[in-house]
């Protein structure tokens, strides 16, 4: 579908629809159920997680901040898109702004980005915590932790805001569907009717210089770390330093996989269908917000004796 424009079509007047997953439209019900599902854990698992830390002085450790930080993004990234991907599913509610759609695109990227340098910040927290444990609270201070914090928000803005003049420079003269379920870069460009080898460039440098040095510094840190754990003699001692970062490796699986096949889907995956991305890019979404808790709920002690502590508490009440 396409709609003409008079050249005097002011561009934040012009409204986009978005159709969810093409080629599934008769299947949006069945698959809004575990959308809908993963989000309500998503949001409480990560707002639980974020109330056992704050409200006790033990887990104001590096570890348990890092852990606070990634917890407010999953809920960030989940929510900025999830209510309206409801929308589509369930009231056909696709119609959406130009500006409000940059305004999604941006807040996702932004907190893409961000997130992923949480993720480098807590491989350097396992890094320290296992090579100089006893200096493990003096390097990574609250001051520290919260530069570090700052940080990835600044390096966000600063790979992000481009973007928003990067769609609005471009010239879009008929096309207004958006074939997904949210609002993104390229998809946003790939609506306009002139070049967009600039946004493609941007975007393929941007991945390159900022995820993927995320990704090669996360992978030399645990390079490093499994070069310390295997000089600890004790076999007790090499299973528990390695368990410390089990959850975290988890995790980060869980982050990159989907984002990697989402970019190679982009910018050179034509064999792959188009509702299997829209799918996978709808679950990504959700699904690691879902079980990021669950993962340190599981495999982290301390938020276990906080949660039954807290639970009991409440039964007492």
């Amino acid at each position: 579908m396409a709609i003409s424009f008079s050249n005097q079509t002011n561009l934040r007047d012009i409204w986009y629809t978005m159709i969810g997953i093409p080629g599934l439209e008769y299947s949006h019900t069945w698959v809004s159920i575990p959308i809908c599902s993963m989000y309500i854990v998503a949001v409480i698992g990560n707002s639980l997680l974020l109330f056992l830390i704050f409200t006790d002085h033990r887990l104001h450790e590096p570890m348990y901040l890092f852990f606070s930080m990634l917890a407010l993004a999953d809920i960030l990234l989940s929510t900025v898109t999830t209510p309206k991907m409801l929308a589509i599913f369930w009231f056909q509610a696709g119609g959406i702004s130009f500006g409000s759609c940059v305004s999604q695109m941006f807040f996702l990227h932004f907190i893409f980005v961000a997130e992923s340098a949480i993720l480098l910040a807590m491989a350097f927290d396992r890094y320290v915590v296992i090579s100089y444990p006893l200096r493990y609270i003096t390097i990574l201070t609250p001051s520290i932790i919260r530069k570090m914090g700052i940080a990835s928000v600044i390096r966000s803005l600063f790979i992000c805001v481009p973007l928003i003049f990067l769609v609005y420079r471009l010239t879009y003269c008929g096309k207004n569907i958006i074939y997904h379920s949210y609002c993104e870069h390229m998809g946003i460009a790939r609506l306009a009717c002139d070049s967009i080898k600039v946004n493609i460039y941007y975007g393929l440098i941007v991945t390159l210089f900022s995820t993927c040095l995320d990704v090669v510094l996360i992978i030399v840190s645990y390079f490093l770390i499994l070069c310390m754990v295997f000089r600890i003699p004790s076999r007790d001692a090499r299973l528990k330093a390695l368990g410390t970062c089990g959850s975290h490796v988890c995790v980060i699986l869980l982050f990159y996989t989907p984002a990697f096949f989402s970019f190679f889907a982009h910018f050179g995956g034509h064999s792959i269908p188009l509702h299997v991305h829209i799918l996978l890019a709808n679950l990504y979404v959700v699904v690691p917000p879902t079980l990021n808790p669950i993962i340190y709920g599981v495999k982290t002690k301390q938020i276990q004796e906080r949660v039954i502590q807290v639970f009991s508490l409440s039964r007492k009440c």
